[in-house]
């Protein structure tokens, strides 16, 4: 008996595909506007010398504790940084997905989320800071060693509480109704040596009509979580392949490689921020590597590292993804299950399936659609040979 045949890209919707073009375009045009921007706004209030005077104004008004010049410096400065790109803000993430159908949020909804956003931020910044703030002082030589393994900790950290106290902060986790698709999942997971909390259903569909399904957490928070724009709508068969997909990165170590791959960024984009730091001393007129009104120079310094590194990082997890794409089709559900499910995905997401090279090797963190589409076929042919 012959298996159903592997779908492909022709299979897929040809208005959906336009529609996926025309939104990635506007999201590159959109992110090169923002990069600009950004860059823009630090360098002039750097160069020009409103840092400086920021922190002497702060110290005019007799702010001069270390610890409360930091804080008060730097949520002075995310708080204007935040409102100057507000407009940019909101085109990117409220107006433009309402352009082409893909967002459900009411603008009282986004902007109550920026303001949660905004301060999660300053709760969990602020403290960063200091701590950063006070390496600088302390050990002006060695603190880039010593922030990057803080940080590292933090990234640790905060990967063990998101789902139980920041994800809960913007949606609604609720265990998995259906017994018969949750022994399902469950069975997949242990196939897969992966323990897990509980299988839950997550709201996703009060702020977009994308689908997507995740394994979320580290160590006992780690949980399977389907979103319930991919639950209502797609088969057993296409779920449990995109499970096993995810699945594939516990099985795979993905995300103990990707705490290391961050942990030399950190490191390196540290390192880069100190050498920045000690030339810009004496060219911006700072007190020393400590000074706080230096700081939008270490941003700056990060960024363009982040920004040099980001095609590498991305060629990395295109790697990482295509391994667990391989896994999917070995022990989920057939290769057209995995296949007919990149087609919804593309398909409801708007994900162009055949974006230009130089988009992919530059951008993408994914394997592109036709890519997963032609691996489901060669795996088919494969399996019947």
């Amino acid at each position: 008996m012959n298996e159903p045949a592997v779908a492909n890209v022709a299979d897929l919707d040809p208005h959906r595909q336009a529609r996926a073009r025309s939104y990635a375009r506007a999201r590159r045009r959109l992110m090169v506007v923002n990069l600009a921007v950004s860059a823009s706004l630090v360098v002039a209030f750097l160069v020009t010398g409103a840092s400086v005077a920021l922190k002497a104004w702060l110290l005019a008004l007799g702010i001069r504790n270390e610890w409360a010049l930091v804080a008060l410096y730097v949520a002075i400065v995310y708080i204007g940084y935040t409102v100057l790109t507000l407009p940019l803000s909101w085109w990117e993430g409220f107006l433009l997905p309402h352009r082409y159908d893909l967002s459900t949020q009411t603008l009282r909804g986004w902007l109550a989320d920026q303001l949660k956003a905004a301060g999660l931020t300053l709760l969990l910044g602020v403290p960063i800071a200091e701590v950063i703030y006070w390496l600088l002082r302390t050990a002006p030589t060695t603190w880039w060693v010593w922030a990057a393994l803080f940080l590292i900790a933090v990234t640790v950290v905060l990967g063990h509480l998101a789902p139980v106290l920041i994800v809960p902060l913007f949606y609604r986790l609720v265990p998995l109704e259906d017994p018969e698709l949750r022994a399902r999942i469950e069975r997949l997971a242990c196939r897969a040596g992966v323990r897990v909390a509980a299988v839950y259903t997550i709201n996703l569909s009060s702020r977009t009509r994308a689908a997507n399904a995740l394994v979320m957490g580290l160590g006992p928070t780690k949980r399977i979580v389907l979103g319930d724009t991919l639950y209502g709508e797609y088969s057993p068969d296409e779920i449990e392949a995109i499970l096993a997909h995810e699945l594939g990165h516990q099985v795979h170590h993905d995300l103990e490689l990707g705490i290391l791959v961050q942990s030399v960024l950190i490191l390196g984009g540290l390192y880069v921020a100190h050498r920045f730091l000690l030339w810009g001393v004496s060219t911006f007129g700072l007190e020393g590597p400590g000074d706080v009104s230096g700081l939008p120079l270490l941003v700056l310094a990060v960024g363009l590292f982040s920004l040099l590194v980001f095609p590498l990082l991305n060629a990395f997890s295109r790697w990482r993804e295509r391994l667990a794409d391989r896994y999917a089709l070995e022990v989920g559900s057939a290769p057209e299950a995995f296949a007919s499910a990149m087609i919804r995905l593309a398909n409801q997401n708007l994900a162009e399936a055949d974006p230009p090279r130089w988009v992919v090797w530059l951008l993408y963190s994914h394997p592109p659609i036709n890519e997963r589409l032609a691996l489901a076929r060669a795996y088919q042919e494969a399996h019947r040979a």
